[in-house]
């Protein structure tokens, strides 16, 4: 039986629950997991379902996988974008296709049964060779491969820093299977290099906070005090995390990943705070809005998003412990460097 996260004095096991169960309560008739306006990308999709696997919501998970199942295409990936199961955006993104390894070996580690593990195998096999595909001679991971099937002609420091958990966790998964990649681990020590050493490797987008925590939460980054720089651009004390440095925009997803960036360095405390502070975001019926424009004070975008939700339910895990999921982004198989940021922004190209 599953124990659900609670955070004292912060949310109850019943709340999260009741969060769970909203991420349940938009989920198509297929077990796609949409955004507000309707389209749903595997990124996104995958996390919902860690969400809903922990707060007890396990039927509509194994819908969720099934969903995954039926939309991948032939060379491993998923449209960016579907809606009604149908693409609207017909590029592969490398990130999405990486995060359905991060979301199969978390259902094995929430529930101890690799059942789901071994009928996902060939989904994460397929996806993590497409990524391992998009893989350039220096190391980085381009963004997409277009509808043409041409690579993008640049990578992406956030998206490179989540591929390098999707990389650890699927040679994790396929040692526990007994179906070893190589391959796989070879790409990812390539690529962990390229985001502790090389910042020209990545396209600019350092107004972006998830550029400032990714690299600590996909596990490529974990040195003391990692989080201290850039903390007051993107920490709004009582608020939580901007989404973008120049707006006056705070965002529970984003600080909720902070939250477990934190917490994967033993920062419990701020990790708790921030946690605490995006609570305002709460709304009755346990879902979340996504942000909070905090100088006009009102939710921006005008939107309550089940990957809000997901980051909120996989936050109270971290935090409490309560699953040995919780630890995913604790626990990186392979992250064992302590580089520090001292001379290489990471966030700049």
């Amino acid at each position: 039986m599953i124990t659900t996260p609670q955070v004292d004095g912060v949310i109850t096991a019943e709340q999260v629950r009741q969060t769970a169960a909203s991420i349940a309560a938009v989920q198509d008739d297929h077990g796609g997991v949409p955004w507000p306006e309707g389209h749903v990308d595997a990124w996104n999709h995958v996390e919902c379902l860690m969400a809903l696997t922990v707060g007890g919501e396990r039927d509509a998970a194994l819908k969720g996988w099934q969903w995954l199942a039926d939309h991948q295409r032939a060379d491993g990936s998923w449209p960016m974008k579907l809606v009604d199961g149908v693409a609207t955006e017909r590029g592969g993104e490398s990130n999405h296709a990486a995060y359905v390894a991060v979301g199969v070996w978390h259902d094995l580690l929430v529930t101890g049964d690799d059942g789901l593990a071994r009928e996902m195998w060939p989904v994460v096999a397929g996806a993590l060779d497409f990524v391992v595909g998009l893989q350039t001679r220096r190391g980085e991971i381009v963004w997409e491969r277009d509808a043409s099937g041409r690579p993008a002609p640049y990578a992406l420091l956030t998206g490179c820093a989540s591929i390098y958990q999707g990389l650890r966790c699927g040679v994790r998964l396929a040692d526990r299977l007994g179906e070893p990649q190589p391959h796989w681990e070879l790409a990812a020590d390539r690529l962990g290099h390229v985001l502790q050493e090389h910042p020209e490797a990545f396209a600019d987008k350092s107004r972006f906070s998830m550029d400032w925590y990714y690299p600590v939460l996909g596990g490529a980054v974990r040195s003391k005090g990692a989080l201290d720089r850039e903390w007051d651009t993107f920490v709004v004390p009582g608020l939580g995390v901007r989404c973008v440095a120049d707006q006056p925009w705070v965002t529970g997803a984003e600080s909720c990943e902070l939250v477990m960036a934190l917490d994967a360095l033993g920062d419990h405390e701020r990790a708790r705070k921030v946690y605490a502070d995006m609570q305002h975001l709460r709304h009755d019926d346990g879902s979340y809005w996504t942000g909070w424009q905090f100088m006009n004070e009102k939710h921006f975008p005008h939107e309550r998003s089940a990957y809000t939700a997901a980051a909120v339910v996989l936050a109270a895990d971290a935090l409490s412990g309560a699953t040995p999921g919780g630890a995913i982004f604790r626990e990186v198989a392979g992250a064992t460097r302590s580089t520090a940021y001292c001379g290489c922004e990471l966030s700049r190209a």
